[in-house]
């Protein structure tokens, strides 16, 4: 090591002698010294510069990288080299600031300790000779230090130096001073203390400052999390203390001034080159915020009190879904509601195959886990989000239903070690797929279950529109709706007439929804002896805007409840379906509402639900926007003053609306009554055409 570091040296010591002879000053030199090195290493800075540019620049696209892989730790490491390699970012620039003060420090430390030879090119025989002479130890890091210390005190003269040193040398050494502002710089402050306890404070302060400064200004640095950028200020500072103590003050001297010189060479970089001018810091702010969301989605609470139960189970099912070959079938449930939209196909499937059926929910209480207790042949797996990302890229299955959209756009990702897995979409509602969804959430799929005409219009639009492979588009129906009209026109043969007419405020819980815009007024207007009006707000608005919902409530606390109450109860859904009328803005309540009762619904304008901006580049009218005044009517929220009449006129003409609310229904949606018959038969046939595939590839 001792010969690397001599080697390095060699250059180091020829600019430090050159430094010295320019203005006949140790302490002066060292910072001369510390400056050339600076320009010296200017272009070296320079590309740090663009090359730190380069990677902020990118991060971006890291973060949503990071976010959208989340869990994929191999294939995220894949994805960035891909990145860097087209970017030409070079990561392994960002420690070669850090190597070369390594390299510049250590050289500055020997040179220091070694001033005999790279200041008066006295040999390292010569040194040994005059370590001898003193009685000195020729292998101490400091000997050079002593011996310079012996000629200027005396102790070794001319004579008593044997000629080893010339004498010109042996003058130069004797006036040689190692002083600067009347500091020793050859002294060590842990040895000395008094005044030289500055030292190591000037050295801790100068780093304190640089990393504050670089925090705030330099490139990378300030894009860095708290830990990373505090962590290092630490580390610096504590480095920096110690090199003070433990180390001859011009090595100190050295340092705070590489330090201070860093700082202003950090704001002159900024200044010609402005990462402003290359980086948009408004999508790296937009990035970050996703990587955030993904690292925290799925994270289960620690205080919850089944935390370790519900970690066990995950863990234990987990393993077992892995260990299971010849999965033909896989559904994913968000939660335990979404069990419903399975359910009628779940049932034929079952009565009609000998299917084993995984059935994968990230609801630890999911209502599945009781009905695979009655169904031997559905194999329930709880498994939170965080995990799911993971299993859903490792996937093996021949077919994998799921109603959440977006796939391969986010947390949910195709297998990547089985590309001909099926990936089914089962619809959740029946409302439209190109306003009502963001853009491309269906993409991915390979088949999707039509409800009804409008979404095969619109997925062959979309498709058209975007120069897209054709799905399977399966004329399926909406198998909850028919079970619900089933049943609600069965309750209401029985359903005594009402003097009292009940009205249901349904709305949703986007922007500019009617608890938001305008609740009062259809409260103020509709509320007396003629109606009951229910408030019942969308789920999500009581989880996200309680605050705003309980300030509504208490507003009308003191109303008669016989007139009007708010329902926050959501266990059952039997006030949306003994309703005479439904008020609502965007919410799909009302297609279930109107086609399972047959009364009409009102429409509140308020400002559209769009999930997809870019929804009117497919050509078709959503049937959200068609539906309004085919089961009701629809008004503009300033327009509200005589709403009442407009609930009179509704209840009058009941019979024509319902007329006409049946009729639409029959063109609504595929198959009324047997849409998970179908759906059963779609499934059932895709498996055998891939079974007989597969069989037929073993034995070509």
């Amino acid at each position: 090591m001792d010969q690397i570091v001599y080697y390095i040296c060699i250059p180091l010591g020829w600019l430090m002698k050159l430094c010295w002879k320019m203005v006949s000053n140790y302490g002066v030199a060292i910072l001369l010294f510390t400056l050339f090195t600076k320009i010296v290493l200017l272009p070296l800075s320079v590309w740090i510069q663009k090359n730190s540019i380069a990677m902020v620049k990118i991060q971006p696209q890291i973060n949503f990288l990071k976010a959208n892989y989340q869990g994929n730790i191999d294939l995220i490491a894949d994805e960035q080299a891909k990145l860097f390699k087209k970017e030409h970012y070079h990561p392994m620039l960002t420690v070669i600031p850090l190597a070369l003060q390594i390299v510049l420090l250590l050289g500055v430390v020997y040179i220091i300790y070694h001033p005999l030879n790279y200041l008066f090119g006295v040999s390292a025989d010569t040194v040994q000779a005059l370590a001898e002479a003193i009685g000195a130890d020729p292998k101490s890091s400091s000997v050079q230090l002593q011996i310079i210390e012996a000629i200027q005190n005396g102790t070794l003269t001319a004579t008593s130096a044997g000629g080893a040193l010339g004498a010109a040398t042996f003058d130069k050494i004797a006036r040689f001073k190692m002083t600067f502002l009347g500091m020793n710089l050859s002294a060590v402050p842990s040895k000395e203390w008094g005044w030289y306890t500055l030292v190591p404070i000037l050295a801790g302060a100068s780093s304190f400052v640089m990393c504050f400064t670089q925090n705030l200004a330099n490139v990378v640095q300030k894009e860095q999390g708290k830990i990373n950028k505090y962590g290092i200020m630490l580390l610096s500072v504590g480095l920096s203390l110690y090199l003070g103590l433990g180390v001859p003050s011009g090595i100190a001297l050295y340092w705070i001034a590489s330090n201070l010189l860093s700082i202003a060479q950090m704001y002159a970089l900024n200044a010609v080159i402005d990462p402003k001018k290359h980086v948009d810091y408004a999508l790296l702010e937009e990035s970050r915020t996703a990587l955030e969301k993904a690292r925290a989605f799925g994270k289960t609470d620690k205080k919850d009190p089944l935390y370790k139960q519900m970690k066990e189970r995950e863990k234990k099912d987990y393993k077992r879904f892995k260990h299971i070959v010849n999965k033909h079938i896989v559904i994913y449930s968000e939660r335990s509601g979404f069990y419903k939209y399975y359910k009628a196909l779940i049932d034929e499937l079952l009565a009609r195959s000998n299917l084993t059926i995984h059935y994968i929910t990230n609801d630890f209480n999911d209502a599945i886990f009781e009905v695979a207790e009655h169904e031997p042949r559905i194999k329930p797996y709880y498994i939170g989000l965080r995990k799911l990302s993971v299993l859903m890229m490792l996937m093996e299955t021949d077919m994998f239903l799921m109603t959440t959209p977006d796939l391969n756009k986010y947390y949910l990702k195709r297998s990547y070690i089985k590309n001909d897995i099926e990936y089914v979409y089962v619809p959740h509602d029946s409302m439209s797929v190109h306003m009502s969804f963001r853009e491309g959430a269906f993409d991915a799929f390979d088949t999707v279950l039509c409800t009804g005409p409008h979404t095969v219009k619109e997925l062959r639009a979309i498709e058209d529109v975007y120069k897209l492979a054709p799905k399977n588009l399966v004329e399926f129906g909406f198998p909850l709706l028919d079970d619900l009209v089933d049943s609600v026109r069965a309750e209401q043969t029985d359903e005594p007439a009402r003097q009292v007419k009940e009205i249901l405020i349904a709305p949703s819980w986007q922007e500019d929804n009617l608890l938001d815009s305008c609740i009062d007024t259809l409260i103020e207007e509709l509320y007396g002896d003629k109606y009951h009006i229910t408030v019942r707000p969308h789920p999500e608005y009581v989880k996200r805007y309680g605050y705003q919902l309980q300030t509504l409530v208490d507003k009308y606390a003191d109303r008669d409840p016989a007139k009007l109450t708010f329902e926050l109860d959501f266990s059952t859904n039997r006030s949306i379906y003994t309703a005479d009328v439904l008020f609502t803005d965007w919410s799909g309540v009302a297609a279930e509402f109107s086609f399972a009762t047959l009364r009409p619904s009102v429409f509140v304008n308020t400002k559209m639900k769009v999930c997809n901006e870019n929804w009117q580049k497919i050509g078709l009218t959503p049937v959200e926007m068609d539906i309004r005044d085919k089961i009701g009517v629809s008004v503009e929220k300033d327009a509200l003053e005589n709403i009442g009449r407009t609930v009179e006129t509704l209840l009058s003409e009941r019979e024509k609306y319902a007329e006409a609310i049946a009729s639409y229904f029959q063109t609504f949606t595929f198959n009324h009554g047997t849409a998970a018959k179908k759906g059963a038969e779609y499934i059932l046939k895709s498996l055998m055409r891939k079974k007989q595939a597969a069989q037929q590839k073993q034995t070509a």
